[in-house]
């Protein structure tokens, strides 16, 4: 009989990743033995919570030269794996295993259950029809290479598994990155990524939850390196959020880091206006509505309170009607509309639902197989590796193609090679 210490496959991380890699191989393999290892009493803590607990499954971008647009980090490598298992392939997956997503106005992909349980059973139960062991509040101490090809794990409470390969799927978790370095790996610096930026202004006072549907924001003081975003925008209690802040913070997650979040901020609350074309636009106005207050009429497609508060920044006195503004204090209002800066003096969490940019270094990755180049047998999925996507589903799309990649390989890999008995 076999030894029930010994795996073909361990899993580390019971995540989107580490279980798409596990049931995939089982899938290919049906006699391979595969055992995920996760620390927490519950498995898929991450799906649990994703889209505000639907669970925004993937992004409906079928073409993988515009879906790895859509990811700061790692989209010279998904180029390729995305060829090879995309969402689409994540659609059909679920489907196939009674799942059907469904496509919101945004791109946005999730269950038409709306509830990400329905997610988390789905992969829980082909878990289990794959053969898949599941061994949760179970915490990886150590993970050594033997001299055989083959690895033994310590567990915290000084249990050890052998096995003939390893999957490391623990996200952002350090112990991951640690083992990764320690078995010969380069470790980006992990920072977060998709982060809300903390702003205290005048401008944004008492204008919890409005929100401006198409703006344009850009980080300034970068040096050489444009970094700017457009989408909808939402003043917080604390700041800034929105597509266009969470997107910005992607793409700038270490230039902020190294600044320590204090950058200043360009606002272009109406993009679809140049300066001249917003100048001709507010002189137009003046002869329509010469008698109007200019603090009481917005004639643009602005929210009224913001509108207000910017009047007044701007130093319009509240009793002046259109007629009565001076070319001067138009220009005001046309830059602070278009040009309006702030300044971040730090990062929010965006809910619990944070990505982290960095990890293990991409180059010493097969993006074929998610096997190491450094270390036989050793493969990675997910967010341990240095990638990272934009909010809408990408992040898990990412996790969904590297542990399809990596069980895949898995799968061949383990049908050529005797099971060990012990």
């Amino acid at each position: 009989m076999a030894n029930q210490k010994h795996s073909d496959l361990i899993v580390i991380g019971g995540g989107a990743a580490g279980f798409f890699g596990a049931i995939t191989c089982a899938t290919a393999n049906p006699m391979a033995r595969v055992t995920i290892l996760e620390a927490g009493r519950q498995p898929l803590a991450k799906v649990r919570i994703s889209g505000g607990g639907r669970c925004n499954v993937t992004h409906h971008c079928f073409e993988p030269a515009k879906l790895v647009q859509n990811y700061p980090r790692g989209n010279k490598a998904l180029r390729g794996a995305f060829s090879r298992f995309q969402p689409q392939d994540t659609v059909k997956w679920f489907e196939s295993h009674g799942v059907k997503l469904k496509t919101e106005a945004d791109g946005r992909m999730f269950p038409i259950t709306d509830d990400s349980a329905t997610i988390v059973n789905c992969l829980l139960q082909a878990a289990e029809q794959a053969g898949v062991i599941l061994r949760t509040g179970t915490v990886v101490n150590s993970v050594k290479k033997n001299l055989d090809q083959g690895f033994q794990l310590t567990l915290k409470n000084g249990e050890t598994l052998q096995c003939n390969s390893v999957l490391i799927a623990t996200g952002s978790n350090p112990l991951g990155y640690r083992w990764a370095k320690k078995l010969g790996h380069t470790i980006e610096l992990p920072v977060p990524s998709l982060f809300t930026f903390q702003i205290k202004d005048p401008r944004l006072q008492g204008l919890a939850g409005v929100t401006v549907e198409n703006t344009k924001v850009r980080l300034l003081d970068t040096g050489k390196i444009k970094l700017e975003q457009t989408g909808p925008l939402l003043v917080t209690h604390w700041g800034l959020s929105a597509p266009a802040i969470l997107k910005l913070s992607a793409w700038g997650a270490r230039i902020l880091y190294d600044h320590k979040y204090n950058l200043p901020l360009e606002i272009n609350l109406l993009p679809q206006y140049n300066q001249e074309t917003l100048k001709q636009e507010l002189n137009k106005i003046k002869l329509s509505i010469p008698k109007k207050k200019v603090v009481t009429y917005c004639p643009l497609s602005l929210p009224k309170r913001l509108w207000q508060n910017l009047v007044n920044y701007v130093g319009i006195k509240s009793l002046k009607n259109w007629s009565e503004l001076n070319k001067k204090e138009l220009n005001k209002l046309t830059l602070e509309l278009l040009q309006g800066k702030y300044q971040i003096i730090g990062k929010g969490v965006f809910k619990e639902e944070f990505v982290t940019c960095g990890g293990v270094n991409l180059k010493e990755i097969n993006f074929k197989t998610m096997e190491s180049k450094i270390c036989p047998n050793l493969y990675f999925a997910g967010e341990v590796l240095d990638i990272d996507g934009i909010t809408g589903g990408f992040n898990f799309q990412s996790a969904w193609t590297t542990g399809w990649l990596a069980g895949k390989a898995l799968g061949t890999s383990s049908q050529d090679k005797t099971i060990n008995k012990y």
